[in-house]
């Protein structure tokens, strides 16, 4: 079997079965395992049903250099969890782990609060009666009835078969005054020199390189369906004893790393910014400078696509991110002190065993979001407005990764990188999570 996909169509079973309980769970995100454990604590009846085979989301799928912005704002079963953590380590608490530790605490609360976990189910139906979600049934024919839902997916499947108003894309910046929203281009994993965007450079008739979108107008703060470059957060190694050597994908294409070629020409960034360390040989390593992991513009068919078309995206991901390694770490037209450093990494042989040393997981940063009575705008991050019904508080910066890449005035640019430092933590409305 194949581990390493997102939609697992051959593990789906039939079945006739119906259940019922106080609350039905659908995403074994980490969110999702917690609010879980939360409704067991309450002595509820909970099913976490889960479209996939492994629990965890982003907090076991890569993501180990946490985003914690300040952390005095986490609290309950979150910074229960990151002690947990810290404990494995000899530590009181920790926010940097390897992934396969936090897989393992992530399963192993799942066992000590006893939640009925159902992998390979995937969202078929949803009946709705007066407004409230009475029943869903799965792929398979699994059928729950419950008391409550909660979506825990980092796309809102269910919410959007229940009939919940949402958007997704860039609202322009006036739909809600703001200045940050909208379309962006700032210096920030920018092109920090001219780069050709032509086939043949200086030639618009040869055609466009791969991954340049033939736009060439930009309005500032304007709105599109565009939505931020997805990646995998990768865990290497410097650990010659635990490396794997980036394995060059048997669909590998050169020319679709031509543009890399001619910004490495003439970058000064520094491509190995982000590779953080979460011990002393192992990193997660996030997208940074203009041309990097974040696959931009390849995903803007995810939020609303079926299983089948998430499939197909998500492997483009994995043969895109697996060629860039390869490319940095093995191609000529690499500068050599580039390619020297890179090829001294690979892939953590004891993380992800089952994948190959690949993260199950690509990083969905955003996809649907939902349109409550209570909208969070940057309003609410600058402390400019407060709502009066917290029901969480948020911590880190305002941030986008860029949403697409143009030709302006000749030469490639990226637009939507956004990193606006917060002077607080900033209360989260009940009102925004809840359908109007």
């Amino acid at each position: 079997m194949n581990a390493l996909r997102y939609f697992f169509d051959d593990k789906i079973a039939e079945t006739n079965e119906k259940i019922s309980v106080d609350v039905c769970v659908y995403g074994g995100t980490a969110a999702g395992l917690i609010a879980a454990v939360r409704a067991k604590k309450e002595k509820r009846s909970v099913v976490l049903l889960h479209p996939g085979r492994t629990l965890g989301g982003m907090t076991t799928g890569g993501l180990s250099f946490t985003d914690i912005g300040n952390k005095a704002a986490i609290g309950g079963l979150s910074r229960v969890f990151y002690r947990r953590l810290g404990s494995r380590y000899g530590l009181a608490e920790t926010f940097k782990f390897e992934p396969n530790v936090a897989q393992a605490e992530i399963d192993l609360i799942a066992r000590e609060s006893s939640i009925d976990v159902r992998f390979f189910q995937y969202l078929d139906g949803v009946r709705v009666v007066r407004r409230r979600i009475h029943s869903i049934t799965l792929l398979g024919g699994l059928e729950v009835e419950a008391r409550a839902f909660i979506d825990a997916t980092y796309e809102g499947d269910l919410m959007a078969k229940a009939g919940v108003t949402y958007t997704t894309g860039r609202e322009p910046n006036a739909e809600y005054g703001e200045t940050y929203n909208g379309r962006q281009i700032h210096p920030t994993h920018q092109f920090d020199c001219d780069v050709d965007p032509y086939v043949r450079e200086g030639m618009p008739e040869s055609g466009l390189l791969p991954h340049v979108g033939p736009e060439r107008t930009f309005v500032e703060g304007s709105g599109d369906r565009r939505i931020q470059a997805y990646n995998f957060r990768v865990c290497m190694t410097d650990d010659d004893a635990n490396r794997t050597p980036f394995p060059k994908p048997a669909s590998y294409d050169a020319s679709e790393y031509e543009l890399a070629r001619r910004w490495l020409r003439c970058t000064r960034a520094n491509v190995f910014a982000k590779f953080d360390r979460i011990t002393e040989t192992k990193t997660d390593t996030n997208n940074h400078g203009a041309v990097s992991t974040d696959f931009i513009g390849a995903n803007y068919r995810w939020p609303e696509g079926d299983f089948r078309e998430r499939e197909r995206i998500f492997q483009a991901h994995v043969t895109y991110q697996k060629g860039l390694h390869w490319f940095m770490a093995n191609d000529p037209a690499v500068p050599d002190a580039i390619r020297r450093e890179y090829a001294r990494w690979g892939l953590a042989a004891d993380e992800f065993a089952d994948t190959g040393g690949w993260p199950h997981q690509l990083y969905i940063r955003e996809a649907r979001r939902m349109v409550g009575e209570y909208v969070v705008s940057e309003h609410d991050c600058t402390g400019s407005a407060r709502c009066d019904d917290s029901v969480g508080m948020a911590a880190y910066q305002m941030d986008s990764h860029n949403c697409a890449r143009i030709v302006l005035n000749g030469v490639v640019k990226n637009d939507g990188d956004v990193q606006v430092k917060l002077p607080a933590p900033y209360p989260i409305s009940f009102r925004s999570i809840v359908p109007s």
